[in-house]
């Protein structure tokens, strides 16, 4: 019971380490002013960082499973600890639980569980995520740069294009294949039921962002709560 309880509590607090805070510091960035380091830190910094980041990130949902796995402990608490490693990066301690979006170690917890126990099903949710990625990439590379002058000051901007909504729409797509392919494949599993929860604090993760701050204002509608839901951000107006 005891290394189940370590498994379970060392996951969140290994999701918790800020590589990619680390990275951002680093590079000079401002890091509160930031709502996706991984995305700052490729446009801001260089690519080879920003997937240095995203490489640390995603094996942080692959170690402490395979750990577990290779120590003998119960799948219960193998499984569970990868839900925990992504809770511990979008709910790390050492700021105020505010954290990142949890993505990329959600996929290197649903890849190892699949691969782990059997779930191949569950592997379509990397056709998704991948997906996401291909057409955010794309986009931009197609991107275009608008410089704007309003009161004798030029700012620069990247025009808008649906495509850069492509990667989270697909981590949310993905994310919701898993379970429903787990299930699907193999019934209620206890591999479905994490793919499930996981799911569902990914989606939590997303409504709550800066909730706060929106309710002080008292910006918090239904369109809103939809775009957070779907986009993983608001949408310029």
């Amino acid at each position: 019971m005891l290394a189940e309880i370590i498994l379970i509590g060392g996951g969140y607090l290994f999701g918790s380490l800020p590589f990619s805070v680390a990275l951002a510091k680093l590079s000079g960035l401002d890091i509160s002013e930031e709502e996706d380091l991984h995305i700052a830190l490729w446009h801001q910094t260089s690519k080879k960082l920003a997937i240095l980041a995203g490489a640390l990130d995603f094996f942080k949902g692959v170690i402490v499973i395979l750990i577990g796995s290779g120590l003998g402990i119960s799948s219960i608490a193998v499984v569970f600890s990868g839900v925990t490693t992504v809770a511990g990066q979008m709910w790390p301690p050492p700021y105020g639980g505010h954290g990142e979006k949890g993505n990329a170690p959600g996929v290197g917890v649903v890849m190892t569980l699949s691969l782990l126990y059997g779930q191949y099903w569950a592997l379509l949710s990397l056709i998704s995520f991948a997906t996401g990625a291909a057409l955010k990439y794309c986009y931009e590379r197609r991107s275009t740069t608008v410089n704007e002058t309003k009161d004798g000051e030029t700012k620069s901007y990247t025009s808008s294009h649906p495509l850069a909504l492509s990667l989270p729409l697909g981590m949310l797509l993905g994310f919701v294949v898993a379970p429903v392919a787990s299930w699907h494949s193999k019934g209620v599993t206890i591999i479905a039921q994490a793919f499930l929860v996981l799911l569902i604090i990914i989606v939590v993760r997303r409504l709550t962002a800066d909730l706060k701050a929106d309710l002080k204002k008292g910006n918090v509608t239904t369109r809103m709560l939809v775009e957070r839901f779907l986009f993983d951000q608001l949408l310029e107006r």
